[in-house]
């Protein structure tokens, strides 16, 4: 008598979504591998957005607290960064400002990419009459030096951080709308759109969920660079008396003051502040290439 064999139990094989999340970071570990300039700028990064979140937390002083008797004193085992002309912990107040600055930067970011980024997607679908609102507007901007708009808009409307932010975000409304028009009008009629035209989708739909996934690549690095510009921006305004108000803790305003002090002697005040401020600038520049590499599904390997 023959012996029934039972089958072996199959192995439940991983689900899509499963093989898909192992997939995105198995290629995010591939580009970071191979490219040592976007693992240092991720790693950079990774330590602003630490100190954005736990600065308050992780300063080893108050960032507002004055000692005039330990005022100007240079770098030490207790200062690592020096104290400023009020006796304030200078390290502590770097720490601090990246919550404002980094949040300036990422609040007008996220603003301009809602409207500048759809306002050229849809110029670059519809064209007509959408086409040319959208590029007179952004003529317009660009019609004027753009940190000296942002310096009309803020000193109208006052120098809250709101009004910084929506200021920063007008001024780069041409860059996303160029980009994202350019981009859309060489997919517009891909065989991709067709099909889903075909198949009964609406515009409004297309340009959701099949242009605009498809252009995120070139906008995800432009928003990257744009961080860097936001950042520089916000500082800029703060260095010349319109930005965030003292005594709060911000790069370009401890720029600002420890200016008048370099002259003196008192070198560390600026420099530590302008060496974060050029830091932040460089990671989001050097960033916006490896965050291409990470999207673009043309790159996987």
């Amino acid at each position: 008598m023959s012996a029934t064999t039972e089958p072996a139990a199959a192995v439940a094989a991983p689900s899509p979504v499963v093989r898909q999340k192992s997939s995105t970071w198995r290629h995010i570990r591939y580009v970071l591998s191979e490219n040592p300039v976007t693992l240092f700028a991720a790693v950079l990064f990774l330590c602003f957005a630490a100190m954005a979140i736990f600065g308050p937390a992780v300063a080893p002083y108050d960032p507002l607290a004055s000692d005039t008797i330990r005022a100007l004193e240079g770098p030490s085992r207790a200062h690592w960064f020096g104290t400023d002309q009020l006796g304030r912990d200078i390290l502590s107040r770097v720490i601090v400002a990246a919550r404002i600055d980094l949040g300036i930067a990422v609040a007008s970011v996220a603003l301009v990419f809602a409207a500048g980024g759809l306002a050229g997607l849809a110029a670059g679908f519809f064209g007509g009459w959408v086409d040319a609102v959208v590029g007179r507007i952004a003529d317009t901007i660009m019609a004027f030096p753009l940190f000296v708009l942002a310096m009309g808009i803020v000193a109208a409307l006052g120098n809250t951080i709101p009004n910084i932010v929506l200021a920063t975000a007008i001024i780069n409304f041409p860059l996303y709308a160029r980009v994202a028009r350019a981009e859309t009008i060489t997919r517009r009629e891909a065989g991709f759109v067709d099909a889903a035209r075909l198949s009964g989708h609406r515009d409004g739909v297309l340009l959701l969920t099949q242009v605009l996934p498809n252009i995120m690549p070139i906008m995800v690095v432009q928003m990257s660079l744009t961080m860097g510009y936001a950042i520089l921006n916000a500082a800029g305004l703060s260095f010349i008396g319109l930005g965030v108000r003292p005594p709060t803790a911000e790069w370009g305003i401890m720029v600002a003051e420890g200016a008048s002090f370099i002259v003196s002697g008192e070198w560390w005040i600026a420099l530590f502040p302008g060496a974060t401020l050029m830091l932040a600038v460089f990671c989001f520049n050097l960033l916006g290439d490896g965050l291409r590499d990470i999207v673009d599904p043309r790159r996987r390997t």
